[in-house]
């Protein structure tokens, strides 16, 4: 079954460049097309598509409020947050509303397409460099930390190596070198710490990371 789309952005230019672009892609269909954040959140409840390509700057509700809205109410729907902006202040609040994964509008085609597989999947998108942005948040908005979540007790001493890993930025194949070991037991440990902490995905754990105090902001 072809996954889902549905593609929002306030540039009408745009949303039919990505449509014409995701529905000659095997595998791939748009399932409407929404031009304010409003819309992207009344059409993600009526089609529940896999993965909504959502802009951040919209009228009458930005993709950050949109986003918040269908990642709290709207179950299995996932968000690829897409900016034209590479240093967008938006990528932290985005990422903590729930979207899962970011790309700048100048992306690639085989890498967009490639990013919505991904997230459809379940995975998150989040390279090194959007890590790098989320740390350069924490560092501006010191703070004190959150009270670790109950899972994180939980966390064996290789788990919580693993989360320190993945909040500094290092990918799967860059963790599995650094710690000797193997891609599938990488992948093993980071299934472990979605569980415990109730995460989504990547994404939220760094987020959990830093606001846990478990990492510091250098």
């Amino acid at each position: 079954m072809d996954l889902s789309v549905l593609v929002a952005d306030d540039q009408a230019l745009l949303r039919g460049s990505f449509r014409v672009l995701i529905d000659t892609a095997p595998g791939l269909r748009t399932v409407g097309e929404a031009g304010t954040g409003a819309e992207a959140v009344e059409l993600a409840g009526r089609e529940r598509p896999d993965v909504v390509l959502m802009d951040v700057r919209m009228p009458e509700m930005d993709g950050i409020e949109a986003t918040q809205r269908i990642c709290a109410g709207i179950p299995g729907v996932r968000v690829l947050i897409l900016t034209t902006f590479d240093l967008d202040t938006y990528v932290y609040s985005a990422l903590r509303a729930g979207a899962s994964g970011f790309l700048l509008k100048d992306t690639p085609p085989a890498d967009l397409l490639s990013a919505i597989r991904v997230v459809a999947s379940g995975e998150s998108l989040l390279a090194p460099s959007v890590t790098r942005r989320l740390i350069a948040e924490f560092v501006r908005r010191p703070g004190p930390a959150q009270p670790p979540p109950t899972g994180l007790a939980a966390l064996t001493d290789r788990e919580r190596e693993v989360l320190t890993l993945i909040a500094r930025g290092l990918s799967n194949t860059e963790l599995a070198e650094h710690l000797h070991l193997s891609p599938a037991t990488v992948k093993t440990h980071i299934g472990h710490l979605l569980a415990k902490l109730h995460a989504r995905d990547r994404a939220q754990l760094v987020i959990t990371a830093y606001e846990t105090g478990l990492v510091r902001a250098r």
